[in-house]
C-alpha cells in the first residue's frame, strides 16, 4: 500500500531521521510515537506528500486513494457541514463540479454529451449517488444535528468543527487513512464510536496520538521515532513499551557482563604480560579483549521527567463537604463529600462545568448558591486547565519563575526542581513567556509539587504533553497517598487512578465508588 524506501529527512545541519525502510499495509493500523519534536507530525506530512524527502522515496500504490484530517478548522469556512463532509473525497466532488458546468453551458454540444456520460458513469461507479447520505450518517453518528447540515462551517462551534472535520477524513472509505491526534477535543462518547469505527476499518490507518488507551484499542503496529531512526514493531503501544524496557535492559546488562569481563582481562594482562610461562595466555586474553562487544547505546530523544506528590503533612478525617453547590450557567444544587482514601474523577459533557467547579472550590470564584467547607487540616495543591496567567508576559527566568512558589529561595534547590521537569542547565534560565504549552504545564507541575498539598485537584493534566510525560504524571498520580479530584480525557488515566466518579450534567447525576472502565461498563 505504502513503502517508504531510504527516506532521509534533514532540516539544515539536522538530521530528523534517516534509513527509514517501512511498507503499511492493508488491514493493519500503525500508531506514530516519538518525544516532542522527533518528527512524528513531519512523518505523516512526508507520507501525504506535503513535504518531500531529502533523499530516498515513497511509493504508494496506483489507484490508492488517501484521507488526512485536517488540523485547519477555518479551512472551510465558506462551505456548508454536509458539504465539508463530502469534499473528503476530491474525485467525486471534481466530477460534480464538472457535471454542474458541463449542463449549465447554454451551447450543449454533442461532445459535451460524450464527456457528461463518462462522468455519470465514473461518478455511478463511486457511489456518488449514496454519497450525500453517507455524509449525513457519519454526522449523526459522531453527534452532529441533521440541524447543522446546511450551516455554515464559520458559523458552527469548534468543538463540533473536530468532529465534523473527522467526518470528512473518515467519508466514502479512503484506502488509506492519515490520522494526527484525532482524539484532540473529543468527548469520550465520540473516541469509543472512533476507536470502533477504526477496528472494523478494513483499509490502512496511520496515526499519531498521546492517549494510550486508544493506541492500545486500535494498533496493530508501533513506529516508533527515536534515535533519528523510525523502527516498527508488531503490536500495541503497550507491547511496545515492554519490548523496548526490554531491550534496554539486556542491552545495560550485556554491556556491564563485557565491561566486566574486560576489566577481568586487562587486569590479567597487566600482571603477567611480561612472565614468559604466562605469555600464551596473556596474548589469548589480548585477542578475547579485542573481540569483545559492546552495544551502541545511543541517547534518546525520550525523556520521562520525574513527578512524585508528597503531601507535607497527613490529611485529617474532614477533608471536603460540598452541600447545594450552585453556580448559574454552570451547575445547580451539587453536593458530595470527600472522604480520606478518595481518588475522585469528575466527568461532564461540558469540561468548562468542572473547570468551574474546581474554580469554585479553590477560591477562584464564588458560588451563587451554597456552600462547601475544607476541613481544618487540608492544603490543596491546583493544577488549572488554563494556565496563562501564570505566564504571560512574564519576564522572569525559570528558576525565578519558580521561586515565587517556594520557601526556599536557593538557586541550586529550585534547579533541581527544574531538573525533575527536564529543564536542565541553561534551560532554568529561559524566560516563563517563551515556554511551550507542554513545558509550561510541566514547570506547573512543579509548582503543584512544591505546594505539597494533601489534597490535588487537577483540571485536565495530561493537556499538552507527550506520552513520556503523561506516564510520568500517571505513575506520580497512582503513587499519590492522599485525597485527589481531578477531570480528564486521558482514559488510561481515569481507569488507573480513580476509585470513585462523579458525573455532572448541571447537577449531580452519578455518583459511585467504581472504576472507570465499569462505570463506561467495559469491565
Amino acid at each position: 500500500m505504502i513503502t517508504v524506501n531510504n527516506v532521509r529527512l534533514q532540516f539544515g545541519g539536522r538530521v530528523l531521521f534517516e534509513d527509514v525502510n517501512l511498507k503499511f499495509t492493508k488491514g493493519n493500523c500503525y500508531g506514530i510515537i516519538g518525544a516532542n519534536g522527533a518528527g512524528k507530525s513531519t512523518f505523516l506530512k512526508l507520507l501525504c506528500g506535503k513535504i518531500e524527502p531529502s533523499s530516498g522515496e515513497i511509493v504508494i500504490d496506483k489507484g490508492k486513494r488517501m484521507s488526512v484530517l485536517e488540523q485547519n478548522q477555518n479551512a472551510y469556512d465558506d462551505y456548508t457541514v454536509l458539504d465539508t463532509v463530502i469534499m473528503g473525497h476530491e474525485r467525486l466532488v471534481e466530477i460534480m463540479h464538472e457535471k454542474d458546468a458541463l449542463y449549465a453551458k447554454p451551447d450543449f454540444s454533442d461532445e459535451d454529451g460524450l464527456r457528461a456520460a463518462d462522468l455519470e458513469n465514473e461518478f455511478m461507479e463511486l457511489n456518488g449517488w449514496e454519497a450525500e447520505g453517507e455524509a449525513q450518517t457519519l454526522l449523526q453518528d459522531l453527534g452532529i444535528s441533521p440541524d447543522l447540515f446546511y450551516v455554515q462551517m464559520a458559523d458552527v462551534d469548534p468543538k463540533l468543527k473536530v468532529k465534523i472535520l473527522l467526518a470528512k477524513a473518515l467519508f466514502m472509505n479512503p484506502d488509506i487513512l492519515i490520522l494526527d491526534e484525532p482524539t484532540n477535543n473529543l468527548d469520550v462518547r465520540t473516541v469509543n464510536w472512533l476507536e470502533n469505527f477504526l477496528l472494523d476499518f478494513e483499509n490502512t490507518v496511520i496515526v499519531v496520538s498521546h492517549n494510550r488507551y486508544f493506541l492500545n484499542k486500535i494498533c496493530t503496529h508501533i513506529c516508533d521515532v527515536d534515535y533519528g531512526k523510525i523502527n516498527m514493531y508488531l503490536g500495541n503501544y503497550d507491547f511496545w513499551y515492554e519490548t523496548s524496557q526490554l531491550l534496554a535492559r539486556q542491552a545495560k546488562e550485556q554491556n556491564k557482563k563485557a565491561e566486566q569481563r574486560a576489566k577481568e582481562l586487562q587486569e590479567f594482562i597487566a600482571r603477567f604480560s611480561a612472565n614468559a610461562s604466562k605469555s600464551k595466555q596473556a596474548t589469548s586474553r589480548k585477542k578475547e579483549l579485542e573481540r569483545l562487544e559492546f552495544v551502541d547505546i545511543k541517547p534518546s530523544s525520550r525523556k520521562y521527567p520525574y513527578i512524585d506528590f508528597k503531601p507535607a503533612r497527613d490529611v485529617g478525617n474532614e477533608i471536603l463537604k460540598v452541600e447545594g453547590l450552585t453556580k448559574n450557567g454552570f451547575f445547580e444544587n451539587v453536593s458530595f463529600t470527600v472522604n480520606k482514601n478518595d481518588k475522585i474523577a469528575f466527568l461532564c459533557d461540558k469540561a468548562n462545568v468542572i473547570t468551574m467547579l474546581f474554580k469554585v472550590l479553590v477560591g477562584e470564584e464564588q458560588p451563587d448558591k451554597g456552600t462547601f467547607k475544607w476541613g481544618a487540616t487540608t492544603s490543596v495543591s491546583y493544577l488549572p486547565e488554563n494556565n496563562d496567567a501564570y505566564f504571560e508576559g512574564c519576564d522572569l527566568s525559570l528558576v525565578d519563575w519558580l521561586a515565587q512558589y517556594s520557601q526556599e529561595k536557593d538557586v541550586t534547590y529550585l534547579r533541581s526542581w527544574l531538573g525533575r521537569m527536564l529543564f536542565t542547565g541553561e534551560e532554568g534560565m529561559k524566560k516563563a513567556k517563551v515556554l511551550s504549552g507542554g513545558e509550561k504545564v510541566r514547570c506547573m507541575l512543579a509548582r503543584a509539587m512544591l505546594k505539597a498539598g494533601n489534597v490535588l485537584i487537577l483540571d485536565e493534566p495530561t493537556n499538552h504533553l507527550d506520552l513520556e510525560s503523561i506516564t510520568a504524571l500517571n505513575k506520580g498520580m497512582i503513587n499519590y497517598k492522599s485525597p485527589m479530584l481531578f477531570t480528564s480525557q486521558d482514559h488510561e488515566l481515569l481507569q488507573t487512578v480513580a476509585n470513585r466518579i462523579i458525573v455532572l450534567d448541571k447537577t449531580k447525576v452519578f455518583d459511585k465508588e467504581t472504576t472507570y472502565n465499569n462505570y463506561l461498563g467495559i469491565d
